[in-house]
């Protein structure tokens, strides 16, 4: 089999100090980091994905309910979009960006960023947007074209952006798993009903 490691929206406005923050996303960040130092050669690719808003409408709100509709975060081209320090990116091989203009929680919603903006050593901020006209490479275009049929997903958050990739690729086809360990939530309660959809979906829970 083929596998790949799909790192979740570990941005800075998802973690401590940012606009939108999870408690013990900063954490994640370095777990994450470690995981792929240790296990990271059990993976043929590790993909990141990036909320990347322009214009998300409704998405935005001033007075949010942290459900449907969310304060200002992970605005494309800022420091809340970059990618959290303690992640290392060293070993990324694609980035893909989601939510320029609507909401959008699954990695399997987002495009391929330029070749040149995958943040690996020093991290750089982009452009806004790519102005290729070649058409957007999407999550899964990617993986098929690399005859990826394994996935692992792990990051930001557990209930939200992890749940909607997760079950997005179990319904893909992939065989699916999220690592627990290297999750966290916004909301306790929903974490929970998160993970037991998951299950229910057949996505693999490993704690």
């Amino acid at each position: 089999m083929t596998r790949a490691l799909i790192i979740v929206d570990v941005q800075n406005d998802f973690c401590e100090g940012g606009s939108l923050a999870v408690d013990g996303g900063s954490d994640v960040a370095t777990l994450v980091s470690d995981f792929i130092d240790a296990e990271g050669g059990d993976f043929d690719y590790v993909v990141a994905t990036q909320d990347w808003h322009i214009d998300p409408g409704t998405h935005f709100s001033e007075t949010p309910d942290y459900l449907h509709s969310w304060p200002v975060h992970c605005v494309a081209d800022t420091r809340g979009a970059r990618f959290h320090p303690d992640l290392d990116t060293e070993n990324v091989d694609a980035v893909f960006r989601k939510g320029q203009f609507e909401a959008a929680y699954s990695g399997f919603e987002g495009v391929l960023a330029p070749e040149d903006e995958v943040p690996t050593g020093e991290q750089k901020l982009g452009a806004v947007d790519d102005q290729s006209s070649e058409p957007p490479v999407t999550l899964d275009d990617w993986l098929r074209e690399r005859e990826v049929d394994e996935l692992a997903v792990v990051g930001l958050a557990t209930d939200f952006c992890v749940r909607a990739t997760a079950l997005d690729a179990v319904a893909a086809g992939y065989t699916t798993s999220v690592l627990v360990r290297y999750t966290r939530g916004v909301h306790h309660d929903g974490v929970e009903t998160a993970l037991e959809e998951l299950e229910d979906a057949g996505v693999e829970l490993i704690h």
